[in-house]
């Protein structure tokens, strides 16, 4: 017997997710209510186990760090949509700093499952990629990763590896008793 509960009046703003990696724990807040497709794709991903085990791939210090794609090439990856989703690139939310948490693509709607923190400021990427979140504690630990020595095509010699991730509130959930 399953009774609809009215929906809860959390806040979306207030979203976050812990990262879990071999360098320690990245607390992010997501920006569900300015980009909704981003996040409800990275919470989906999160709470499936998708990134469970992965790699980031790309680490290219004073630049960013990039992950989230199961094949370790750079090349792979799938929203849970099945294919490439639209960009939400919005005003009021920049690569302004260090510790922003954005979707990576190929291109205009490339959205799959691969997303980076920023390093640094990173105005070029101002209205090419979807900025969905930002780093609220653990800044420390993308200031390791930075200094994790890489090789020509910056793919970390030490792997740094999304062992797992905590949700702290999940908006897509559907409430039931």
């Amino acid at each position: 017997f399953f009774v609809r509960k009215r929906k809860r009046e959390t806040s979306f703003l207030a979203m976050s997710v812990t990262l879990h990696t071999n360098y320690g724990d990245i607390k992010v807040e997501l920006h569900c209510e300015q980009c909704p497709l981003a996040s409800e794709n990275f919470l989906a991903l999160c709470a499936s186990g998708y990134y469970d085990g992965t790699t980031f791939h790309r680490n290219v210090k004073g630049f960013i760090v990039q992950g989230g794609d199961p094949t370790g090439s750079g090349y792979g990856g799938k929203s849970i949509w099945g294919k490439a989703f639209p960009d939400e690139v919005r005003d009021s939310l920049k690569h302004t700093r260090r510790g922003i948490l954005s979707m990576a693509n190929s291109g205009p709607n490339t959205n799959g499952s691969q997303f980076f923190f920023s390093y640094v400021k990173c105005s070029h990427l101002n209205g090419l990629n979807t900025v969905f979140g930002h780093i609220i504690d653990g800044i420390d630990v993308l200031d390791m990763m930075e200094k994790t020595p890489v090789d020509e095509k910056y793919r970390p010699l030490k792997p740094i590896v999304f062992q797992r991730c905590t949700i702290h509130a999940n908006p897509i959930a559907e409430d039931a008793v």
